[in-house]
């Protein structure tokens, strides 16, 4: 086997994997070197996404899903469901098999491509004539050289200073995927995406759930509007959702954990937990990957720093995904990627950090692309508004869920879309056609007079079109 590559790839998330292939697909000799391991210690690619967040809790947040409609939403479609009951660890190990399917899958068109994998973790060691040499560090330790390097190590959990994760008791969101039985009474520190998709999946499943966020708005990053609507669903759904909380001791025992902390309005509270799953946010994976000896440059946050071009301050050194600038997303990784192996092979690669979709699966699921109005208002944009409701929607009707709404922002002068926010049933799905249309620059008038099939959600979007210019025809 060769030891001297085109490309190596340090990570392989879907970041590194899709880079990758990419850089294959162009004609360089390539390598990706990745250390996830299955419970057989056998190579497991594809990050944290595929092996603890992405794709396993969409698994349990879609069999919960089928729990809860069982539970409480056939009656209304006419399907009886006598005895119900969990089996939650087939539920587990159905999740474990879709993240088997998702590694194998990527083993796969590894093969398929031409990639050379290591199954270990990759470090620089020195930058030498033929490029710069990389330690493997695996089952056994070898060592191979790149002309051109990838840095694409991912992001871990953020720790609260005086609560590691011990995955029993304090949970990350690897401990949260895998809880053996279900907790009566469940904290969550952090309304964020972890924190609420892992809450929903709980509470579905019977737990009493308790959300405790330090920030005194919901989903500050969402617009404001739609923030608002999610956080009365969720309420009316079961989870409690404290705003504003300063928290205090952590003090994990053998069966629970105490959390103190003080509310909104400053008053001293104490909680005690049968978990606590703590999702205060990511930090970028530089771990073991000896920056320092080749002098690769960390920004002050621990980001390995890099400029537009994914460029790092050493040359053919890059870096893409959660581990630089930009938000933790695995589709932003995966346009990186992309971007630099096109730049690698002399093309023009590029990411438009505007046009990025946001997804929340909770459900009612919550998408959005582009500004929110409260930014707007901030930048001094001048811009019309259009809502539709999905209660206004013949598909939504039919599929028992009217929950939310569709949002439309244009610009008041030339109309072009500015921003489009979804909360309500497969608003994941329906956010793709705004991205399209906000990368051809298009306007609200032009979803408008796009014909939707009807009866679909996607005609919600389109009245949110319609409504920007106040003549939506079905509300």
């Amino acid at each position: 086997m060769s030891k001297n590559f085109d490309v190596i790839v340090i990570g392989g998330g879907p970041g590194g994997y899709i880079a990758a292939i990419r850089a294959a697909q162009l004609g360089f000799s390539t390598a990706c070197i990745d250390e996830w391991k299955n419970a057989k210690n056998g190579p497991a690619p594809g990050g944290t996404c595929t092996n603890v967040g992405c794709i396993p809790s969409k698994a349990l947040l879609q069999s919960s899903e089928h729990f809860e409609h069982a539970g409480h939403a056939f009656a209304d479609h006419g399907i009886e469901v006598k005895g119900l009951g969990l089996n939650l660890e087939r539920m587990l190990a159905r999740k474990d098999t879709v993240v088997k399917q998702n590694n194998d899958g990527i083993l796969y068109l590894f093969k398929k491509n031409k990639v050379t994998f290591f199954h270990g973790r990759g470090s620089f060691v020195k930058a030498g004539a033929e490029g710069y040499e990389i330690k493997v560090a695996g089952a056994t330790e070898e060592s191979i050289t790149g002309k051109h390097i990838i840095v694409a190590t991912g992001s871990n959990p953020r720790e609260l200073p005086n609560a590691p994760f011990d995955e029993k008791l304090i949970l990350s969101n690897s401990g949260a995927l895998s809880i053996d039985a279900v907790p009566k009474k469940l904290g969550v520190i952090g309304a964020g995406v972890i924190g609420l998709e892992m809450g929903s999946v709980w509470r579905r499943l019977g737990a009493e759930v308790s959300v405790l966020e330090a920030l005194p708005a919901f989903l500050g990053a969402v617009d404001e509007q739609i923030a608002k609507e999610a956080h009365k669903l969720f309420v009316k759904q079961g989870l409690s959702i404290s705003l504003g909380v300063k928290i205090g001791s952590i003090t994990p025992s053998k069966k629970d954990v105490t959390v103190e902390y003080t509310d909104d309005k400053g008053a001293a509270q104490k909680v005690v937990f049968d978990k606590l799953i703590v999702s205060i946010g990511r930090v970028p994976n530089t771990i073991g990957l000896n920056a320092e000896g080749v002098g690769l440059q960390l920004d002050e946050r621990g980001f390995v720093a890099v400029d537009t071009d994914c460029k790092t301050n050493l040359p053919n050194v890059w870096a893409v995904g959660d581990v630089v600038r930009g938000p933790m997303l695995a589709h932003k990784a995966e346009e990186e990627g992309v971007a630099v192996a096109e730049r690698i092979a002399g093309q023009h690669g590029h990411v438009n950090f505007n046009t990025i979709p946001w997804v929340i699966y909770t459900s009612p699921e919550i998408a959005w692309v582009g500004k929110t109005e409260q930014q707007l208002k901030a930048e001094g944009v001048a811009y019309k508004a259009g809502t539709f409701p999905f209660m206004a929607n013949g598909r939504a009707r039919a599929l028992g869920d009217t929950s939310g709404m569709v949002k439309f922002l244009a610009d008041a002068k030339s109309d072009e879309i500015l921003g489009v926010h979804i909360v309500g049933p497969m608003a994941s799905e329906l956010i793709s056609e705004a991205v399209v249309a906000m990368e051809f620059r298009a306007s609200s008038e032009d979803i408008a007079r796009i014909c939707h099939a009807h009866p679909s959600l996607s005609e919600a979007t389109k009245e949110a079109a319609l409504a920007v210019d106040k003549r939506s025809l079905n509300f």
